[in-house]
Parts: structure tokens; C-alpha cells; sequence
């Protein structure tokens, strides 16, 4: 669904979730012949859908809004330069995606590589491109530790989007 020029997604597991709660509803109201709790189960069902439908929309306008601040002062960095002296940088890299993880939760990583390395690409809301395996790719994020308190320099994307092969 797009909403201005916001692309908003739900994620298969909230339609999963969201089939099994009108099933269950459908399962009670044809068993017990209570159809008053449709009022309160009918609602609840579709805020099942909307609540994920809204954040989504609200991260994906956030991020959409960081895109023009990185694209200034984003350095171009090779994925070998990018380490844990570079926290807290906001950097742009070029490479090609070799991997692709939890797509299916709208938090999407990606393994992208260029002739350096490779380097962990997280993304905390759907990208606004559908970026799959093979692709090159401009990345736009932050240099981060993977973990909260230890573990290795990965990149916070703020924005993936796929380029010409021009490397």
C-alpha cells in the first residue's frame, strides 16, 4: 500500500497472526452462536493489522526524512576501512548484496561486499526498494557495534538503494 510516498508493508507473520485471530473468532461465534462478540472481536482483529501498518509508516516517513542530512555528510568508505575507530560516523558505501536476512519482518540485513570486505547492513524498517541478493547497492547509515555493548563495526542503514553496476 503507499500512502504519499511512503510504501507501507506488513509483514506475512501479521497477516499469519491476523488470519488465525479472525479464525478463532469465526470458530467461536459459529460454536456458541454469540454473535455480540463480534462488536468487540471484529475490531480488535483489524487493529491487528492497523497497529503494524502505522509504525510502519511512521519509521518509513522518519527514515525518508534522514536521507537528504546523510546524503550531505555521508564519507564514501570502502567496507575495509569500516571499523570500531568510525562509531558513531555517518557513512556511504557502495557494494553488492550477498545475503539477505529477516525480510519477512520488515527488519531487513544484508551481507554487502565490495573488492575490501564485507560488512552487516541493519535496517530497522522496511527500505524503501525491494533490495534482494545480486544487487549493488548504495548504502547510507551510521557505523554502529553490532551488539549494544561489544561485537564488531556493522552499519545502522538509514537508506539501500539499488545502483548501476558502475564499480
Amino acid at each position: 500500500m503507499q500512502i504519499g510516498d511512503v510504501k507501507v508493508r506488513v509483514t506475512a507473520v501479521t497477516v499469519v497472526v491476523f488470519l488465525f485471530f479472525i479464525a478463532l473468532i469465526a470458530a467461536y461465534v459459529f460454536t456458541t452462536g454469540n454473535v455480540y462478540a463480534l462488536y468487540w472481536a471484529v475490531p480488535s482483529a483489524v487493529m491487528l493489522l492497523l497497529i503494524p501498518m502505522a509504525l510502519n509508516y511512521m519509521s518509513q516517513k522518519q527514515y525518508a526524512s534522514l536521507v537528504p542530512m546523510y546524503e550531505a555528510e555521508a564519507k564514501n568508505a570502502r567496507i575495509r576501512e569500516i571499523n570500531l575507530n568510525k562509531l558513531g560516523e555517518p557513512v556511504r558505501i557502495k557494494g553488492v548484496v550477498e545475503r539477505v536476512y529477516f525480510q519477512f519482518l520488515n527488519r531487513p540485513q544484508y551481507l554487502v561486499a565490495d573488492r575490501t570486505g564485507e560488512i552487516s547492513v541493519k535496517m530497522f524498517t522496511s527500505p524503501a526498494e525491494d533490495v534482494q541478493k545480486g544487487d549493488v547497492v548504495e548504502v547510507l547509515g551510521t557505523v554502529v557495534k553490532r551488539y549494544i555493548m561489544t561485537g564488531d563495526a556493522v552499519v545502522n542503514c538509514v537508506s539501500i538503494r539499488k545502483i548501476k553496476n558502475d564499480q
